[in-house]
């Protein structure tokens, strides 16, 4: 024990810190998951687990199938970690339909499932795996982790496969995402590099749906995709999700429908999965609640649209590197072009070392040099005897040609080996030795070494072909599914289904969605934010709550719509302080939440006389009747909001009279002051806008109505609602409607079996309502439709075995009759094709056009404020002039 404590007392120890050991450690660790574990080297775009997983499979390779527990265990001779590490992942492989030939159950990557036990599955390497991941010539080797082994330090792969494939990696610091990419654009991006021209390249998934690319900048770090599923309306109750966004399964998207629609975000009746071969979720709505709000409420709240940031991250020399994908695809296809380069130069020496055998073959047995080691006593005396029976047929450049020689000059010097070769050529051979055939396949030899040279002279064009090649054996099947748009920005209070009721307390001041015993205002979202408005001339914006105090005697309150410049306040108010009436219209476009603002000049005693909301902008007449004691010569008048600019909250506005004010009643609604809307329609989305995209509909006032033609050969009348989307693809034309719009219609009778022509204006006055307009018979179709005024069509359609082409003016063929009526017979044959050939004539929607700006122009002409911004010219009449101002006087304005 003495000894013992001795002994350690006596050794000297270098203390270690905490500090350094963590940092050392940390740092080999950190090292250790970048490169072996999480991200892809650039060169075969594989992490080492799946270098290893086809490396084991090329090395079991018989073209049969294996068991995958087998691969597994084949597998684990050079992955030093466990079996479910190796299984995931090469069921991962499989699943990406590129590398792996699979057999059994796999899973199913869109709607979860996983694979079925090891043991059950089987898998192979694919062709395409064959042809472009293994060459053992130009691999580079190292042991295994266990010294057992030969393993590649990475596959010689001719393919841009880390892009084709998509991986997703996170190691100590940094993580990797590079999203998947199109077999066939890849083939073609690469071919264009190779021919110095600018590529583009956006991602595709196996699950298709729609993805919006505006942010992906190259895939660069900072970028960010949009990825939408395909969602088909079945019918107004019934919407079925066809396409997956990638990574999006059915069981995790029914999950998050479901929660939005626990929460009241959209109004789902039913879920049903009916995926088998395709992907089929079926959403069975509420009665009432439309379709287009829900699919824009599903992109907004649900996993039918999902964003992803891509981080192109791989190991470009033992180091992690942040690309992009084009550069990332540039460094694969020179690689590639590398690769042949090497395989070339390796098929050539190996070439050239075979003629070299043949030649010397040949002349070993054609000059029967064998003959000639009959005598020798050892085997060096044969070398030399045969060295030097061929030094008397063949130059060498140790032995060159001379003037008048015609020995046959070999690519390199003969060697002992060579010649211990010949020694080895059994008898039988000698005595079956074809001339004819051996200088045959000298030629080709020499044939094939000729086409070597020229393809490493023309090592690009080579690279092109080897792609095209692949694209032709390989591309079938691999067309890209993911639809490449653009997306309308949602605004999630626009969709939001409506899942909360607002009430009001008027007298109290107090709204909310609690207060289920005061007055009902309408339903909200519990999300929305609210305006109220109250009789002292103050508003406030707050977001909805059980309750909320914004003010005593509320006037109104709404729902209210950030940047909404089309709802205008007309207001009519006392200022307490002189004791004037003033009148103001004004938009609330921006706020700050919870504000309280004052609409009136801010005097004690001010207060709201009158107040109108407008959607649209409009104005309106209204009567003004003063007090009986007043000293005003008329006591009674009308006041015309067009009068009055829109301006903004702050103004204090136009004063209406000096005396006091009895009573304001409304007379009439004007039309809107805004001017005319400038309507579009997105011919991609079918959603109405103002932003000049798609179609142009015409320009939309109070009241204007859309009128929308269908392929089935039915019209219908909307009222103007910028939330509603139509469906392109079952429109035959959409435009605006007016009493003289005459619609055109070429159709196809089922019945009677002739093509119809008939000219019709619509005498229905039901809106969103189908009326047919066509023969209800099996086999009728409407072959156009169209707005214009003066259409002309050229048509064709099959005469016995002829076909037959002509031309007729509508507006000449028949005359405007009802809506029901058959029309005229234009042959008796369907029609094979048909189209407008005259040019746009004018039309209802440029007359509209034309009839706005008109319209405006004369609006701004009469607007007596227009004058100057502080100073109001009344009109000679003095229908708004009781305190009986002089045409032409000035009225002063303190803004």
């Amino acid at each position: 024990m003495t000894e013992h404590t001795s002994n350690s007392e006596s050794r000297n120890y270098e203390p270690v810190t905490l500090t350094g050991m963590y940092k050392e450690y940390f740092l080999d660790y950190a090292s250790y998951v970048i490169l072996e574990r999480a991200v892809p080297d650039i060169k075969d775009g594989l992490k080492p687990v799946q270098r290893r997983i086809l490396h084991a499979m090329k090395e079991m390779d018989d073209g049969r199938y294996h068991k995958v527990a087998n691969i597994i265990g084949q597998t684990m001779q050079y992955h030093p970690h466990g079996d479910a590490a190796i299984g995931d992942a090469l069921v991962n492989l499989g699943q990406k339909d590129l590398l792996i030939d699979c057999q059994g159950n796999w899973g199913d990557v869109r709607t979860g499932d996983t694979a079925a036990a090891p043991r059950y599955i089987e898998a192979r390497l694919t062709k395409f795996a064959l042809e472009v991941l293994f060459n053992p010539q130009t691999t580079e080797w190292q042991l295994s982790y266990d010294g057992r082994k030969k393993e590649p330090v990475t596959l010689p792969v001719k393919f841009p496969l880390v892009l084709a494939q998509g991986v997703e990696g996170i190691a100590v610091g940094l993580s990797t995402k590079i999203l998947p990419h199109n077999f066939i654009e890849l083939i073609q991006a690469s071919i264009k590099i190779l021919q110095n021209k600018k590529v583009i390249l956006y991602p595709d998934f196996d699950t298709g749906g729609m993805i919006d690319v505006a942010e992906y900048q190259d895939g660069h770090r900072g970028g960010r995709v949009k990825i939408r599923a395909k969602i088909e309306q079945v019918d107004k109750s019934t919407l079925n999700v066809v396409e997956l966004p990638y990574g999006v399964t059915t069981n995790s998207l029914i999950e998050s429908i479901l929660k939005a629609n626990d929460k009241g975000q959209i109004k789902i009746k039913k879920v049903t999965d009916n995926t088998a071969k395709d992907v089929e979720v079926q959403l069975e709505l509420v009665a009432g609640v439309s379709p287009d709000v829900t699919i824009d409420a599903l992109y907004a709240f649900t996993d039918c649209e999902v964003s992803y940031s891509p981080n192109a991250c791989v190991i470009v020399d033992n180091k992690p590197l942040f690309l992009s994908v084009t550069e990332i695809l540039k460094i694969s296809t020179f690689q590639t072009q590398e690769l042949l380069r090497q395989e070339l130069t390796i098929k050539k020496a190996e070439l050239e070392e075979k003629w070299h055998h043949a030649s010397l073959e040949k002349i070993f047995i054609e000059h029967r040099i064998y003959r000639d080691i009959e005598e020798c006593e050892s085997f060096d005396e044969v070398i030399s005897v045969i060295r030097l029976g061929l030094d008397k047929y063949v130059a060498t450049p140790s032995n060159p040609l001379k003037v008048g020689d015609d020995r046959i000059l070999m690519m390199r010097d003969i060697t002992d080996d060579d010649i211990i070769k010949l020694t080895e050529i059994k008898i039988k051979r000698i005595s079956k030795y074809n001339k004819f055939k051996a200088d045959e396949y000298m030629d080709q030899l020499l044939a094939d070494l000729e086409q070597v040279k020229y393809d490493l002279e023309h090592l690009t064009d080579y690279t092109i072909a080897y792609f095209e090649s692949l694209l032709t054996k390989y591309g079938k099947g691999r067309e890209r599914k993911t639809l490449i748009t653009s997306f309308d920005n949602i605004e999630i209070k626009e969709v939001v289904a409506n899942n909360a009721k607002l009430y009001v307390n008027r007298a109290e001041g107090f709204i909310g969605m609690g207060m289920k015993k005061d007055e009902f205002v309408s339903d909200c979202a519990d999300i929305a934010d609210i305006i109220a408005f109250t009789k002292d001339g103050k508003f406030k914006v707050v977001r909805i709550e059980d309750k909320v105090f914004i003010g005593k005697d509320i006037i109104h309150v709404a729902v209210w719509l950030k940047s909404d410049d089309r709802t205008t306040y007309n207001m009519i108010y006392l200022d307490g302080k002189s004791g004037r009436t003033f009148a103001k219209r004004f938009n609330v476009t921006a706020i700050t939440r919870d504000k309280e603002y004052d609409l009136t000049q801010g005097s004690k005693g001010s207060k709201v006389l009158y107040f109108t909301v407008n959607p649209n902008g409009e104005s309106e007449i209204v009567q003004v009747q003063l007090t009986l004691s007043s000293t005003a010569k008329k006591k009674q008048f009308d006041f015309d909001f067009e009068d009055l600019s829109i301006k903004g909250r702050g103004s204090q506005g136009n004063i209406v009279t000096k005396y006091p004010v009895r009573k304001i009643t409304q007379v009439s609604l004007g039309k809107s002051s805004l001017g005319a809307m400038q309507i579009y329609i997105d011919e991609v989305s079918g959603k109405l806008n103002q932003d000049q995209r798609g179609k142009f509909l015409g320009a939309f006032d109070t009241g204007s109505k859309i009128i929308t033609i269908y392929k089935d050969g039915s019209y219908e009348l909307n009222e103007l609602d910028l939330n509603k989307k139509f469906d392109v693809n079952n429109i035959a034309e959409i435009g605006q409607y007016s009493d003289q719009s005459v619609i055109s219609a070429v159709y196809y009778d089922g019945e009677k079996g002739w093509t119809m022509v008939k000219r019709f204006k619509i005498e229905t006055s039901t809106m969103d309502q189908k009326f047919s307009f066509i023969s209800d018979t099996n086999g009728s179709k409407l072959n156009l439709a169209t707005l214009r005024k003066n259409p002309i069509v050229k048509f064709a359609y099959k005469a016995g075995k002829t076909k037959e082409e002509k031309e007729v003016d509508l507006v000449e063929f028949i005359d405007v009759k009802g809506w029901k009526a058959m029309g005229n017979r234009l042959v008796d044959n369907k029609l094979t094709d048909i189209e407008i050939i005259n040019q746009d004539d004018p039309t209802d929607i440029q007359e509209s056009v034309e009839s706005t700006s008109n319209e405006s122009a004369d609006r701004e002409k009469s607007n007596p404020e227009t004058a100057t911004p502080t100073e109001l010219k009344l009109p000679s009449e003095n229908r708004n002039n009781p305190e009986g101002y002089k045409p032409g006087d000035t009225i002063e304005f303190d803004f």
